[in-house]
């Protein structure tokens, strides 16, 4: 049993339909509507980024958060080196924009099937830049909640519509390394930020992290230029009826007049599409289940990694550390660039080595990682005191760095990337709803507990991450099948019909299928 589901995790190689998708040119068209849209994640990683270096900048804690900064200072010695950033109030800061994000991505799920996924991407750029000048301009707390919610709506729909414009223009061959241009601009964003709060905490006055927030704007800017001048995906315009505009672009990105056998399929999903009156309720038929659970599972797991508590909080966790102010912030901008260099390698490695093989490498080295860091913090970062020498602090910070970058070409591009390129086009907009909002849940209740579990766990919260790796390691050795080289529209009948365990849902929804034919045909006595 366990020799043939192993081998069929790779079966992925049957042949393709007359039409070669491999015919299809990386056509200038592709890599800039592919690099312009991607901008979506440069803004999501930015608010990542800056979110945790602005709630350790002093000034900004002296505005809004008296009591933090108090605490910090060092002016309440009974505080524990865990707990001393633990604030609730602090929290709600990071926490918020997912919590709008995880709301808005359902009304962006309708703009991108009604709308399309270009207009879908102009209002995520409308958003940001709107919650963009609020934020940087903020006066009191209120405004700061609403410039929060704004830039939350941006990145739902940002989140909602830019992994499946990437995967729906991209020619099959290439699909991972053009969606992973993503997550590429997530991890730019992060090291940006990192950048930008290590020049801000410099600035005398304490005006700096109004810097820091005001320059979100830029990557907002950037995201609503880019979506006045992408190309729509030829499947959303099949998909809303315009036919001959979507032949005509689906020509002008493969960069080829022999797109008949794609506009077909495309055609066939379109119509398929059409039929459904309820895509949300479609999620749970039984052919659609595979790559909804997957979906879901993977958020779940992305999250639970750890990695955005270490994103969302770097400074703040290597200031726990000990690091001082300055050196925590020069950390973390190291920990941003081996993100970036990570995913990097992802893009050229994904369709050679293929999704399970990055999963499972990643799971081991971020796993080892998590229990050093573990380790090293249980014998000697204590409660009141701090025994961290400076060769310890180097492990630390070579220990995060392997685990961000485990992650970053693993966990972080294909947990958007899997979701975006398996569901069937009738679902798709439904189904990577569900993916964002899944994500922005876990988003939502990482940054506003970890701090508390900081204080609580200590040490021990890197053990806790590590056991969700290991049990995200495990799933992804089980259930995950492998996707490259694989059509985006032919998932159902080459990944989920040959998987080992995923091919029983399938299997169950065309028995039904012929039992409910069988039962409508009128009976006929034999006599």
């Amino acid at each position: 049993m366990v020799d043939s589901f192993m081998a069929k995790q790779g079966s992925s190689s049957s042949p393709t339909l007359v039409g070669d998708p491999s015919e299809a040119k990386i056509t200038p068209i592709v890599v800039i509507s592919c690099i312009l849209a991607a901008t979506g994640g440069l803004m999501f990683g930015y608010e990542i980024g800056i979110s945790g270096g602005v709630t350790s900048m002093p000034g900004f804690l002296k505005t809004f958060y008296p009591d933090v900064y108090v605490s910090t200072q060092k002016l309440k010695t009974h505080n524990s080196n865990y707990c001393k950033y633990n604030n609730q109030k602090l929290q709600l800061f990071t926490s918020l924009l997912y919590l709008a994000a995880l709301v808005s991505t359902f009304f962006a799920s309708h703009s991108t099937k009604k709308l399309g996924r270009k207009m879908t991407m102009l209002i995520a750029g409308i958003f940001f830049i709107v919650g963009s000048v609020l934020n940087s301009a903020f006066t009191n707390f209120t405004t700061v909640i609403t410039g929060r919610v704004l830039l939350g709506c941006g990145v739902g729909f940002a989140n909602q519509v830019v992994p499946l414009f990437l995967s729906e223009i991209a020619p099959t061959r290439i699909r991972g390394g053009l969606n992973i241009l993503f997550q590429l601009n997530v991890t730019l964003g992060i090291l940006f930020a990192n950048l930008v709060n290590y020049g801000a905490a410099k600035i005398k006055g304490g005006w700096g992290w109004r810097l820091s927030l005001g320059l979100a704007g830029i990557p907002a800017l950037m995201l609503t230029l880019g979506s006045l001048i992408v190309v729509d995906t030829p499947n959303s315009l099949i998909q809303r009826g315009k036919l001959e505009e979507g032949k005509a672009v689906l020509r002008k990105i493969r960069g080829t007049q022999n797109i008949e056998a794609e506009y077909l399929e495309i055609l066939e999903a379109s119509n398929e599409a059409r039929e459904i009156q309820h895509p949300f309720r479609n999620l749970l038929k039984c052919k659609n289940r595979p790559p909804l659970i997957i979906a879901i599972a993977m958020q779940i797991f992305q999250q639970f990694t750890g990695i955005n508590a270490i994103m969302f909080y770097a400074p703040v966790l290597f200031a726990t550390m000990g690091f001082g102010n300055n050196a925590s912030l020069y950390a973390s901008v190291i920990t941003g660039a081996v993100n970036v260099l990570s995913t990097i390698v992802s893009i050229f490695v994904v369709d050679k080595l293929g999704r399970r093989m990055l999963l499972l490498e990643a799971g081991v080295q971020m796993l080892l990682s998590q229990l050093v860091v573990a380790i090293v913090l249980a014998l000697k970062v204590k409660d009141h005191s701090n025994n961290l020498s400076f060769g310890l602090a180097i492990l630390v910070v070579v220990m995060v760095c392997s685990f961000v970058s485990g992650f970053a070409w693993s966990w972080g591009p294909l947990g958007w990337l899997i979701p975006s390129e398996t569901f069937p086009l009738e679902t798709r907009s439904a189904g990577q709803s569900v993916t964002v909002c899944i994500n922005m849940i876990c988003c939502f209740l990482i940054g506003q507990v970890f701090l508390l579990m900081l204080c609580r766990l200590k040490y021990a919260i890197f053990l806790f991450f590590s056991a969700w790796v290991l049990v995200m390691t495990l799933f992804v050795l089980l259930l995950i099948p492998e996707t490259k080289n694989v059509p985006i529209e032919e998932m159902t009948e080459r990944v989920w019909k040959q998987h080992w365990f995923w091919k029983r849902f399938i299997d169950d929804c065309e028995g039904d299928k012929s039992n409910r034919k069988y039962a409508n045909q009128p009976f006929h006595d034999s006599k």
